[in-house]
């Protein structure tokens, strides 16, 4: 299984960006969680958001009602909109898949990984 992450930019504060990743070589994604995960420079990798196979939807409280997930099975391709980006929201961005999709996905230890995407907000 593959992730391919593309969307990130340079953009000023306030602006929006949408994240793509598409997956290859899996079957069935919808019996898949996916997750968005983001590292800062300096810090750990954190989780921002999440979405298990029945298309429930957590969100981290950084991002809770700015940053929407969301996932095409049929493309292959999960998603997140990025609205009203902060300079706090920095940091490389990665696509993630696991095919324990019922689980809590918040805490799920993924087993795909893609190669990251990167987000810059700076005015």
């Amino acid at each position: 299984v593959q992730l391919q992450a593309s969307g990130g930019g340079l953009v000023p504060p306030g602006n929006s960006l949408r994240l793509s990743c598409a997956l290859s070589g899996v079957n069935n994604l919808d019996y898949h969680a996916l997750a968005w995960f983001r590292q800062a420079p300096g810090k750990e990798r954190d989780w921002v958001s999440c979405i298990n196979s029945a298309d429930s939807t957590l969100y981290s409280d950084s991002v809770k009602g700015r940053f929407t997930i969301s996932r095409d099975n049929a493309r292959n391709t999960v998603y997140l909109q990025m609205n009203d980006l902060r300079p706090e929201d920095t940091a490389v961005y990665y696509c993630t898949a696991d095919r324990m999709g019922g689980s809590y996905c918040p805490i799920i230890p993924y087993e795909y990984w893609g190669q990251g995407t990167q987000v810059t907000v700076s005015s």
